[in-house]
């Protein structure tokens, strides 16, 4: 990593708990909810996105696994598991090939054009969650879409969540959202991260050993205020999804436009 001072080592210490606290918290932001901040402190995104993929493949196979083993009594006892692998399927069917098309860069759009579409999208999404009237799309050529739309985001850049969130919560239960998405993330990441070691991307492995530790108190905090989540309310879950929804599209709008 670049020469840096004190304070700006002290500060992205911090943006990483933050990022490991919505990571665990939701089951999504990690990237998105953190990336804006990380680059008003070192304006190198190929410094970060490494760090962050890598974070992302630790703590989302540690979650599903840890949660697996909790439940194994349940699932000898006919409950099913935190991910619904047959969901997950569908989505990596629509999603791969626009991933694949973002990883290696063969159809380019202007940055601007792609991330003020994919946040006037999810403000919608947020507000109708945060009102307590979801969008349904009732249509799977939208839904299509929008997943085709996340990959490829996600392919160039590691903050297509949003929108693939925007499908997903629609067709699956809160208790089986976030580990879905882990695994959905884990894959996607996992893909984009070869990239980077095809590419020659420094992936900056040492700084792990400190930024690590400070992803992983967010994550413990994070994974606590899940537990809240998942007992309360349906809308409640859905008003909080809709809020930090809003929340990543108001700072992505703001990004853009600066």
């Amino acid at each position: 990593m670049y020469d840096l001072t004190v304070v700006q080592y002290v500060l992205i210490a911090l943006i990483f708990v933050w990022s490991g606290f919505v990571r665990s918290g939701l089951g999504f932001g990690g990237a998105v909810l953190s990336l804006p901040f990380l680059l008003l402190v070192l304006d190198e995104p190929l410094v970060f996105l490494p760090l962050i993929a890598v974070h992302l493949l630790v703590f989302s196979s540690l979650t599903i696994w840890t949660n697996n083993r909790k439940g194994a009594r349940s699932r000898a006892e006919g409950a099913s598991g935190t991910v619904d692998w047959h969901y997950l399927g569908r989505l990596l069917a629509v999603m791969i090939v626009p991933k694949l098309i973002g990883v290696f860069g063969l159809i380019t759009f202007p940055g601007y054009v792609m991330s003020t579409i994919i946040f006037v999208i999810v403000a919608l999404y947020s507000v109708s969650y945060i009102v307590n009237k979801p969008f349904r799309s009732g249509s799977k050529t939208v839904d299509t879409l929008f997943l085709m739309l996340g990959g490829y985001i996600s392919g160039t850049s590691l903050i297509g969540a949003p929108l693939i969130i925007a499908v997903a919560a629609q067709h699956l239960p809160k208790e089986k959202l976030r580990d879905t998405l882990f695994a959905l993330w884990f894959i996607l990441v996992l893909i984009k991260l070869a990239a980077f070691i095809w590419a020659g991307v420094d992936l900056q492995l040492i700084h792990h050993l400190w930024l690590l530790p400070a992803a992983a108190v967010g994550h413990v905090i994070g994974l606590r205020v899940h537990e809240r989540i998942l007992q309360s309310e349906g809308t409640v879950f859905f008003r909080v999804l809709g809020m930090v929804l809003l929340l990543v599209s108001t700072i992505g709008m703001v990004s853009v436009w600066r």
